[in-house]
This record gives structure tokens, C-alpha cells and sequence, in this order.
């Protein structure tokens, strides 16, 4: 079944039973009142006639005697007196709404075994007669030795509990009704965010979320997301969750063409140092072929002298990508103890040389700044930093190495005061294969891999490198924790 429908049932059955617990503790409340009443009044009837019997004579105490000389007839009311002279004999006064009928129908003799069956030594009970119902009769023994029996009608008690269960029914009938519809309404509103819910996640399972780039653009309504109510929450929360999945398949479509990009630009940097060895190799043959002497021995060292540089330009290349795939992985850091301020020292002397048209200088702490990590990949760090800042900066431009230490972080940073970065390839600086120059000269730059790779080792340490840039001033910012819990190692 349905949940609407097992709530329903739910409801609606334990509604019934508390109706009808209800409908029979009240029947037999008021049935009780009402038994009592007859009770007290028989018991009134019964004295006063108990003492018109005992004026008889119990030679003279028949029922015919007592209903001439002694007893007025109340409506429904029975009479029966039984003595050794007189026998057993009795009456009904007939009851019609309430009125005396004014004819007095003898008990039969059946009747009255009934009513002496009914007693059965009790002094109270209650007998059913065939042509006047049920009556509650009492007994009681006069003076003279009469027995004496006096009884009430309980079809007016009957009747009203007819009444008042069939009042209660017919309430409870409609009641009912009345609360399924409402039940219904009311389940049916209250799950509706739940059939939004299910309408949403429906429409999102028909799109085709495999391949291509993928937007989720469906959210279940506003209104039946209320994170105020159960089921609107059950909505909020898939909001949520497409809303991440969304953000997912975005970052995994972005993914997927920065790696389009990555195998392109590799794919580029490697076909020029192939092409150049192609080229050389086949000039050097043809030389050799259609050449002789010293000529063709010339030729030939000037070719294999390029193709020698093309192989270091295309192995080194191997190597960083090689690099970055195992730092990746979390391999190749070795640590140990290392001074950054040493570090620095040698890092700047290593690049004055490479550019002795900029202005280098070096801001160090007198003490040491020792952190634990792999000496070599730092290095490559610092190298890779003032390599990028001396191949994008004018002749002229200032460049300043500081080493510090602030707080647990040991904090080293790159400024110069060139025309900054171009904010266009500033979110993907640290990409792999990125550069400021598209057409990718050997001028303006290396294979794109350097920040990457100083990126990685960076973060392989545990730490994280981050660029500030306007024009006259950028500064790349490199942090590592100092203390060896802090430190990402393998």
C-alpha cells in the first residue's frame, strides 16, 4: 500500500477503536444511571404496596382483593403476591407513553415460573415475559407472611439505549467520513513535497549526465522545500545534493578539457623537439649521401649537435612531466633537515648570472629558519620562482628573495617589480603547460611546467604557494610548516 494509504488505514482504524471504547464506557455509564433510577423507583413501589399487602388478611391476600381495595394502577407497573391460602397470582398495568391503559392484563402461569426462575431465592432480578418484555422485579415478604413481588418495565432504559447508540453510530459514521476526507487533504498536501521530490529526481534521471558538459538545471519549487517541515527538508536536501552533483560535473567537465589541454600542450612541446630531430637526422643522411669530405663531416656534427639539444630539450621535459606524475602519487620527497635561509643564499647567487640586467636582492634572518623536508625539491622551488620572475620581467626590474618565520610557518617570498600578470591567466597560473605567451617562444619561457611543478612540491610538504599581482607588483608567497606534524610526509 501506499503510504497515503497505510496512514489512512492507520488513523482511521485507531480513531474507530477509541469511538467505539468511548461509544460502550458512555452505554454503560448511562445505562447504569438509568438502572439505578428504575431501581430506586421500584424499590418506593415496593415498599408502599409491600405495606397495603400486609393490611390483607393472608387468607384474603390475593391479587384481585389487593387491586380493589388497596393498590392504584401505575402505568407498566407488575404486580404478583403469592401465599399457602391464597396461592400465586399477578397482574400488568399495561404502559403506553407514560399513561395508565386503565386494563390490567393477568400473568399467565408460564409468567410467573418465569419470574420465580428469574428471583430464585434473590431478592431483585430481571425476567423477560413474552407479550410485555423485560422488567426488573423485586421481592419482598410482608408482615402477614405474603410474599409479595413488584416490577417495573425496562423498555424506556432500552429504548433510550437504543437512541443513544444509535446517535453515537450514526456521529461516529460521519465522523469518520469526515476525518478521512480531512486525513486525506491533509496527507495528500502534506506529501506533495515529496512528490515534487520525486518529479525532480525523475526529470534528472532522464538526462544524460555521461558525457559532454553537463548542467543540472532542476530543483524542486521554493515552496515545497521547506527545510522548516519533514518532507520539505526531504526537498532542501536534494536541492543540496544536486546542487553538488552539478558542481561536480562541472569540475569534472573542467577537468576533463584542462586534461584536453594538457595532453595538446604536451603533445605540442613534444613534436617540436621531435620534428627538429626528424629534420636533422635526414639532412645529416642526405649529406652523407650526396656529400663527401670534410664538407659532409661539418654538416653532419652541426646536425647531430642540434638533434643532441633537442633530445636534453625533450628529455628534460619527460622528466618534469615525470615529476609531477609521482609527486602526484606522493612519492619522490625524501626529508630531512633543511635551511631555508641557506637555501635562499644559494638559490639567488645560482640566478644572478642567468640575468645580471635585474637587481637581485635577498632579505634573511641572521638565525637559520630550519624546516623538515627534501632539500633538492626546495631548491627546485626557489630556482623554479626566480627563474619565472626573471623570464617575465624587463631588464631593470628588481627582484627580492625573503626568507621569515612567522608564527609555526616558515614563509619564503618571490617579489619583483615588472608589470605584473595578466589577470586573464591568473586563475590558472599553476596549471600545467600554463604561459602568459601563447605562441609559446623559447623567449618568454620554458615548457609552462615550472609553477606546477614548485606547486606540487610545495603542497607535498604540506604547505601551499599562492601570487598577489598589479602592475610594479607581485609577490609569489610560499609557506611550510615548521613542526614535523604539520608536514605532509610519506
Amino acid at each position: 500500500m501506499s503510504l497515503q494509504t497505510r496512514l489512512m488505514t492507520a488513523v482511521i482504524g485507531f480513531v474507530s477503536l477509541i469511538l467505539v471504547i468511548v461509544a460502550v464506557i458512555t452505554s454503560a455509564l448511562v445505562g447504569g444511571t438509568l438502572e439505578r433510577q428504575l431501581e430506586a423507583r421500584l424499590s418506593s413501589y415496593s415498599i408502599q404496596v409491600t405495606k397495603w399487602v400486609s393490611q390483607v388478611p393472608a387468607q384474603f391476600a390475593d391479587i384481585d382483593t389487593i387491586l380493589a381495595d388497596r393498590i392504584p394502577g401505575v402505568p407498566g407497573i407488575l404486580l404478583a403476591v403469592s401465599s399457602t391460602e391464597g396461592g400465586t397470582s399477578g397482574v400488568v398495568f399495561p404502559d403506553t407513553k407514560g399513561e395508565l391503559s386503565g386494563v390490567s392484563q393477568t400473568l399467565t402461569s408460564a409468567d410467573l415460573e418465569r419470574i420465580n426462575r428469574a428471583l430464585d431465592g434473590r431478592p431483585s432480578g430481571t425476567v423477560t415475559l413474552d407479550d410485555f418484555g423485560s422488567y426488573l422485579v423485586v421481592v419482598q415478604q410482608a408482615p402477614n407472611g405474603v410474599n409479595v413481588v413488584t416490577g417495573l418495565p425496562r423498555t424506556e432504559i432500552q429504548n433510550q439505549l437504543t437512541t443513544l447508540l444509535t446517535v453515537i453510530a450514526l456521529a461516529t459514521i460521519g465522523g469518520l467520513i469526515l476525518l478521512a476526507l480531512t486525513t486525506a487533504i491533509t496527507i495528500r498536501v502534506g506529501l506533495r513535497p515529496l512528490r515534487a521530490v520525486a518529479a525532480t529526481a525523475t526529470r534528472v534521471a532522464n538526462q544524460p549526465l555521461d558525457r559532454g558538459e553537463v548542467q543540472i538545471t532542476e530543483r524542486v519549487p521554493a515552496s515545497e522545500a521547506d527545510p522548516r517541515t519533514e518532507t520539505g527538508l526531504v526537498g532542501a536536501s536534494l536541492n543540496t545534493l544536486l546542487d553538488h552533483v552539478n558542481d561536480s560535473l562541472a569540475s569534472r567537465q573542467k577537468n576533463e578539457e584542462r586534461m584536453r589541454r594538457f595532453v595538446a600542450d604536451a603533445s605540442h612541446e613534444l613534436r617540436t623537439p621531435l620534428s627538429s630531430i626528424r629534420g636533422y637526422s635526414e639532412l645529416s643522411l642526405r649529406a652523407l649521401k650526396q656529400q663527401g669530405g670534410p664538407a659532409a663531416i661539418e654538416g653532419t656534427t652541426t646536425s647531430l649537435e642540434r638533434i643532441q639539444a633537442q633530445s636534453l630539450r625533450m628529455t628534460s621535459l619527460v622528466e618534469d612531466l615525470l615529476l609531477l606524475a609521482r609527486l602526484d602519487e606522493g612519492r619522490e620527497l625524501v626529508h630531512g633537515t633543511v635551511d631555508l635561509t641557506q637555501l635562499a643564499l644559494e638559490g639567488l647567487s645560482d640566478a644572478r648570472p642567468t640575468a645580471a640586467d635585474h637587481h637581485w636582492n635577498i632579505e634573511a634572518p641572521e638565525e637559520p629558519i630550519v624546516v623538515i623536508g627534501d632539500a633538492g625539491r626546495m631548491h627546485q622551488v626557489v630556482a623554479n620562482l626566480l627563474a619565472n620572475a626573471r623570464t617575465h620581467t624587463p631588464a631593470g626590474t628588481s627582484i627580492t628573495l625573503s626568507v621569515s618565520r612567522e608564527g609555526d610557518e616558515a614563509v619564503l617570498r618571490v617579489h619583483d617589480d615588472g608589470p605584473g600578470i595578466d589577470p586573464g591567466v591568473r586563475d590558472e597560473l599553476f596549471a600545467r603547460f600554463a604561459r602568459g605567451d601563447s605562441s609559446r617562444a623559447r623567449q618568454t619561457g620554458g615548457t609552462g611546467l615550472g609553477l606546477a611543478i614548485a606547486k606540487a612540491i610545495v603542497e607535498g610538504h604540506g604547505g601551499n604557494i599562492a601570487v598577489a599581482s598589479e602592475p610594479g607588483d607581485t609577490t609569489f608567497t610560499v609557506r611550510i610548516p615548521i613542526s614535523p606534524a604539520q608536514t605532509s610526509t610519506d
